[in-house]
């Protein structure tokens, strides 16, 4: 989970700081873990060049490193989030629209979280799927986990809401206060869900799609 929060009116410190009281690295890690097990990393090759966009402060690399990969990367807008990364692999700060990366010298791009911070659609997501698009090799493999505006989530919504709710949960709060500082992007993302998955579906062509919890799944690749 990352942010390009900065580039919001509401205040990005505040943002950032809910997110890193959200969850614990150990925590957070293990919902990576999980996520990389659903998006199919067992089967990507272990000396595979992997780049997490978006990365925040790392965990999703720590992630990586604990199922044996061996080249990864990461790259996120906040010099404070990349800052807390200490982990195997290498955290550089970039804009993940304009990647530091040569043409075709990647494997696997993944993004958890990421693309709902965009501040303008279509615009920023076409550009970055289409650098994602350029750096992957023919054959690689793109994966993107965001939130979807499912029963589910709608439910959390309704329920972040409720100031008691937030109160008796720091997690909850945390999830509200980031939602509040966002808002703008993430009600764009929300509800545009066709906008986004046409252009995934035109950037790389799917190979998994599904919803779980309030989030849409996608794996795509490079053909």
């Amino acid at each position: 989970m990352s942010t390009l929060a900065s580039t919001n009116a509401l205040t990005p410190n505040a943002w950032e700081a809910a997110y890193l009281r959200f969850e614990t690295p150990d925590q957070e890690i293990r919902k990576f873990h999980q996520r990389l097990m659903q998006l199919g990393a067992q089967q990507w090759p272990r000396e595979g060049h992997v780049v997490e966009l978006f990365c925040g402060r790392g965990n999703g690399l720590r992630a990586l490193a604990q199922l044996d990969f061996v080249n990864i990367e990461g790259i996120d807008l906040s010099p404070a989030l990349a800052a807390q990364y200490a982990g195997p692999g290498k955290v550089v700060v970039g804009d993940c629209r304009k990647l530091p990366y040569a043409d075709e010298c990647k494997d696997v791009l993944i993004v958890q979280g990421g693309l709902h911070h965009l501040p303008a659609l279509p615009g920023d997501l076409e550009a970055t799927l289409a650098d994602a698009h350029r750096v992957l090799k023919p054959g690689g493999v793109f994966c993107a986990v965001e939130p979807w505006l499912t029963p589910f989530l709608s439910l959390v919504h309704t329920i972040c809401q409720n100031p008691v709710a937030r109160r008796l949960s720091g997690k909850l709060d945390a999830l509200a206060t980031m939602i509040d500082h966002e808002r703008q992007t993430y009600e764009q993302w929300l509800h545009q869900p066709q906008l986004v998955l046409d252009l995934l579906r035109k950037s790389f062509v799917p190979q998994r799609q599904f919803l779980s919890w309030g989030k849409l799944y996608f794996v795509g690749q490079k053909i």
